[in-house]
């Protein structure tokens, strides 16, 4: 699947999606605007890059980025819950990683990429890891799977 793939499927159910990025910085919006009439389902999009815009922008809770850490499947699951609320879309999609060279934490390390799938509410989140790829692989690597996952979950919806 792809971005086209993405657009027509929200087309197709008249939803709307926004993404909430942080090591991915755009590359998942710049990929759906890429698209012809895109507009007909892209709200609009953040980039969170640093903890304190996902709290002020996206509603996610310090207590669950000191809980869990920033790259987290809970981190990623109240960026897309507050990016679809902000936008007031049906469909968000967020992603909070360590692409490196260096970076990680207590609860990640570098390589660890998590997301966020927020379709009418009903979320689900995604953590893996991509030690061997540079930076910049990884940020189009973890672009391309959130569209490809976005659209495997939108395919199980009803139109």
């Amino acid at each position: 699947m792809n971005e086209f793939d993405l657009v027509r499927l929200l087309a197709e159910r008249k939803y709307h999606i926004c993404c909430a990025e942080s090591c991915t910085a755009g590359l998942i919006s710049a990929a759906i605007v890429n698209v012809p009439d895109a507009s007909a389902v892209m709200e609009q999009s953040y980039v969170t890059y640093s903890d304190n815009a996902k709290t002020a922008l996206l509603g996610v809770k310090s207590e669950t980025i000191e809980n869990f850490g920033v790259v987290s499947r809970e981190t990623a699951a109240e960026m897309a819950v507050g990016a679809a609320a902000a936008a007031k879309c049906e469909a968000a999609v967020s992603v909070t990683g360590y692409a490196g060279p260096s970076g990680g934490d207590a609860f990640a390390e570098r390589g660890t990429v998590c997301f966020g799938f927020c379709i009418n509410k009903t979320v689900e989140t995604a953590r893996v890891f991509w030690p061997e790829l540079s930076r910049n692989e990884l940020r189009h690597k973890a672009s391309q799977f959130a569209i490809d996952r976005m659209c495997e979950l939108l395919k199980t919806q009803e139109k």
